[in-house]
């Protein structure tokens, strides 16, 4: 009686099996035709003569980007055998030197990337509104091969300590009120030797402002980490409509004012870590966890401003700008980041685990503080990127081929952002929503099967997800496409978005 309980393996028998590892891609083809990007693609002169066309291989960059795949070849290869990409590609083959000649060449990348941040403007969701913040860093991209190339430099690692190849990429980033946040730009920064004139990361910078400041006019927060404390760059940004908030350096010049009945106002020096000293007191009593912060009256700073002299020449007048400075205990940030206190005068004004913010908005501190709070969002974003997207993964020696890799990546993190944040946009507690690791890990690069069947004379197509997917139930049901063949325009629709007809 015992043999019948226990069942007998049988030996393996061998079918096709229509399996696919990007169930997600079909949303991603939604998202990617919501905004326009193959349009935008092709404006910007990114395509070529014939074959398969410039826009299908960057929808499968981004497709191979999101699926882990750390080289072209790799991504040729799941083109190949996904049964879903081969349903959607149909019937092009999108072979791996198609892929390597079109990434070789030097491409208006940088346009492309223009026209998707003047894209996003458009869009009620995406667009940035006064008051929406835009976060100003600097990352490394590892790239220990082919180390002539002119814009890798020997740098050092500031988390790991280690020098190494890499690219050093100045990015912006923006953090709207509404809870989404996008990439916007990147630059990269070229070593100037001695004696020679080249962009500085803050010029990098400035010229990346002023090409938002096409599309972008409203008032908005830069935030940005002690690198960037430079007065010229504040005037600048000022000039610019731009309101900024950084953290205090040892070095940093403020002043105190103090009125005399009788007198005029006198302008004493002070140092940062006086001010969080004569602050910390009052803060330890508070004692509450989490952050707490002070705000100081009367703080300015002397900030270099372009005037004419006597005799007409152009001289720097020094005016005294007042300043909102907040002492705060315990950023999150500062929980994350497990760095070794550094000396000398660039490093970081402290005093036991209080810190100096500095702001041109001397009238709502409080809120410069929270902004400061949002730049930990251009860390995550880095993270994310290395880890889940293939950030330092491009090991091409061509240069058109690593701002292809950048822009395509940019372009990735826009579509799967906003896709997460349709995800969590229900979610009512902190621990509802889902990470950018669980959404990407759970929907756009998870199996599913795929099966054709005829049904009443027409051919269907049925994807199968597994029960784990469910959870992702209302964005698939928002941004699943009703037919699943790539087409430069989305041909479902009858009137587009430029209001021309088009005959399905």
């Amino acid at each position: 009686g015992d043999s019948n309980m226990k069942p007998t393996l049988e030996k393996p028998r061998f079918r096709k099996l229509s399996i696919s590892e990007c169930a997600g891609a079909p949303i991603l083809r939604t998202l990617w035709d919501q905004f326009d990007f193959s349009l935008l693609l092709t404006q910007s002169g990114i395509s070529k003569r014939n074959g398969t066309p410039a826009w299908m291989l960057c929808f499968l960059y981004v497709i191979g980007l999101s699926s882990g795949c750390r080289a072209v070849s790799q991504m040729a290869e799941l083109a190949a055998k996904d049964a879903l990409l081969i349903e959607m590609f149909r019937p092009y083959k999108l072979a791996q030197y198609t892929l390597s000649r079109l990434f070789i060449k030097p491409f208006a990348w940088r346009t492309f990337g223009k026209k998707r941040v003047e894209r996003l403007q458009q869009d009620a969701d995406t667009k940035l509104h006064e008051g929406d913040i835009i976060n100003l860093d600097d990352t490394h991209s590892n790239h220990p091969f082919a180390k002539f190339l002119p814009y890798l430099c020997w740098l050092k690692d500031s988390s790991t300590k280690a020098y190494s190849w890499c690219m050093n990429l100045v990015v912006l980033q923006a953090v709207l009120q509404n809870g989404l946040e996008y990439p916007l730009y990147y630059s990269m920064w070229r070593k100037v030797e001695e004696g020679e004139l080249g962009l500085s990361k803050l010029d990098l910078a400035k010229q990346m402002l002023l090409m938002l400041r096409e599309n972008v006019s409203c008032r908005l927060w830069i935030a940005m980490d002690r690198w960037y404390l430079c007065k010229d760059f504040f005037v600048f940004l000022t000039e610019h409509n731009f309101d900024w908030v950084t953290k205090a350096k040892r070095n940093t010049a403020l002043f105190r004012r103090v009125k005399e009945p009788g007198r005029q106002d006198r302008y004493i020096p002070v140092s940062a870590r006086q001010l969080i000293k004569e602050a910390y007191k009052s803060l330890a009593h508070k004692g509450n966890s989490g952050l707490s912060a002070i705000a100081l009256a009367d703080i300015y700073m002397k900030l270099p401003f372009p005037a004419i002299g006597r005799k007409g020449q152009p001289t720097v007048k020094h005016r005294y700008i007042p300043i909102a400075a907040v002492v705060a205990i315990r950023l999150k940030e500062d929980e994350e980041a497990t760095t070794i206190a550094e000396e000398g005068v660039d490093s970081l004004a402290t005093h036991k685990d209080a810190y100096l913010i500095i702001s041109n908005r001397h009238d709502v501190p409080k809120q410069a503080l929270e902004v400061y709070g949002k730049r930990w969002r251009i860390e995550v974003f880095f993270r994310t990127a290395k880890q889940e997207l293939g950030f330092e993964s491009c090991h091409s020696t061509s240069e058109a081929h690593q701002h292809a890799h950048m822009e395509l990546l940019f372009a990735t993190e826009t579509l799967l952002a906003y896709a997460l944040w349709q995800v969590n946009k229900e979610k009512t507690s902190d621990d509802e929503g889902y990470t950018h690791g669980e959404m990407v890990r759970g929907l756009f690069h998870t199996r599913c099967q795929v099966r054709r069947r005829k049904h009443k004379n027409s051919e269907r197509i049925y994807i199968d997800f597994d029960i784990e997917v469910r959870r992702f139930a209302s964005l698939i049901s928002a941004y699943w496409p009703p037919q699943l063949l790539m087409t430069w325009w989305p041909v479902y629709s009858s009137i587009d978005s430029h209001n021309y007809q088009l005959i399905s």
